[in-house]
């Protein structure tokens, strides 16, 4: 009788093993959908905000009426809001300064 109890409890446990498999199964494909809707998402996220970047840069002009150049120039959202078109040298320390910033509160 014992034996008996203990091969029930064995399979009992091996069923719910299986049970808990297939459902991390399906949960494991659920994630993979999210994840590629995800990335499709991001992907047309970065269209737009590329497609917005150059409509931007297309109607922009500097003092003398030229286009300014969208190789020479980034557009900086500073943490209040304001909108700037700065130099992208000027933005590449600018963005080593905020990086270190965030390392020293890590």
């Amino acid at each position: 009788v014992a034996a008996q109890k203990c091969r029930k409890r064995k399979l009992n446990a091996i069923l719910n093993l299986e049970e808990d498999v297939c459902n991390l199964q399906t949960q494991k494909e659920s994630l993979k959908k999210e994840h590629s809707q995800c990335s499709k998402l991001i992907n047309q996220i970065k269209q737009k905000l590329n497609n917005l970047y150059h409509d931007i840069f297309s109607r922009l002009r500097d003092d003398q009426g030229r286009p300014v150049n969208p190789r020479q120039y980034v557009i900086h959202c500073s943490s209040n809001g304001s909108v700037f078109i700065i130099p992208k040298h000027l933005a590449k320390s600018e963005q080593k300064q905020d990086n270190r910033k965030e390392q020293k509160q890590k």
